[in-house]
């Protein structure tokens, strides 16, 4: 079975190339019988053209086969914004549209503050390589491994019951009573972005950790010269030429929060009123069987992300530009 399987994989390796060689080089031939302008045109696409058929194959087509499904009903027959309707009228769908919004809002402004700060002070120690790398080691992490990992640190004990969670322990050791962190809806879904911003902190620590070695240390000295401090420095100086890589990392922990699942998945399932879009589109799609509603939720969250992309492109060719 094993050799069968190494045989299938080297083959399909070998038509992956000799198919790739043969279509560079009789795309090569064709385009040198063309006119010299349209060889110009064109020559670029024989390079691009595979990429392009990937994105489409991979990303295109499956969102317009969602959308498509939106506006079909569970038998199968067209049934226009219907789909719409039901799940923006459900309460369910509700709560898993605030919880989303409170994702957006807390998780791309702790990241930045969290990966900023922590890049800027690492720097003023000797064992900031230290604290690096320690917060940088998450990433490495599953969302579900990191789920497991903080389920056992929320884990909740009876008052009077030895406290086995690492949050609770420290609670209880201050005098004050154990908390149910994934339970109480007061702290369930802040809790879960805790969680997740344990994963996403270190991302954003070595991104500003790269902007600010770009930052001039002309500037720096001139403004110490000049009588500021430290955090004059910081805001006047350094934190100007840091606002290009806060829109980034901020849009991109927004689009991570918005794709959120794996950590509510699997700390709660979204019971407890932690539901977000993504878990509401999975129980439509796997445990309702119904194409139309989530495709109907899976839409509504794609159009949330398209303007944060769109402006991300936008900014992007800004900066290229004045560069």
């Amino acid at each position: 079975m094993i050799a069968d399987r190494i045989v299938l994989t080297l083959a399909a390796t070998a038509a992956i190339v000799v198919a790739g060689w043969a279509y560079l080089r009789l795309g090569d031939r064709a385009l040198a019988a063309l006119p010299r302008g349209a060889h110009r045109r064109l020559a670029p696409w024989l390079f691009a053209g595979p990429a392009v058929a990937m994105v489409l194959l991979a990303l295109a087509f499956p969102a317009v086969v969602t959308v498509g499904w939106s506006f079909v009903g569970a038998d199968g027959g067209f049934v226009g914004f219907a789909n719409y309707t039901q799940t923006l009228s459900d309460e369910v769908t509700r709560i898993a549209l605030r919880n989303t919004v409170l994702w957006v809002v807390l998780l791309p402004s702790l990241a930045v503050l969290a990966g900023l700060a922590i890049a800027v002070l690492a720097d003023r120690v000797r064992y900031g390589a230290l604290v690096k790398a320690a917060l940088f080691l998450p990433i490495a992490i599953s969302a579900v491994a990191a789920g497991v990992i903080w389920s056992f640190m929320y884990d909740y004990q009876p008052p009077g019951a030895a406290q086995t969670a690492t949050l609770n322990a420290v609670v209880t050791a201050l005098g004050g009573e154990p908390v149910a962190w994934i339970v109480d809806t007061a702290t369930n879904n802040y809790a879960l972005i805790g969680a997740t911003l344990w994963t996403q902190a270190g991302f954003a620590m070595v991104i500003f950790g790269a902007a600010l070695r770009a930052v001039p240390d002309e500037l720096l000295e001139a403004a110490r010269l000049d009588g500021a401090s430290e955090w004059t420095a910081f805001r006047h100086v350094t934190l100007p030429f840091l606002a290009p890589t806060v829109v980034v990392v901020a849009t991109t922990m927004t689009v991570t929060a918005l794709k959120a699942f794996d950590i509510v998945y699997v700390m709660t399932n979204g019971n407890y009123g932690t539901d977000v879009l993504s878990t509401v589109m999975y129980r439509a799609l796997f445990t309702a069987k119904d194409n139309g509603l989530a495709g109907a939720v899976a839409t509504i969250l794609m159009l949330t992300v398209v303007p944060i992309m769109v402006f991300n492109v936008r900014q992007f060719r800004r900066e290229s530009g004045a560069a």
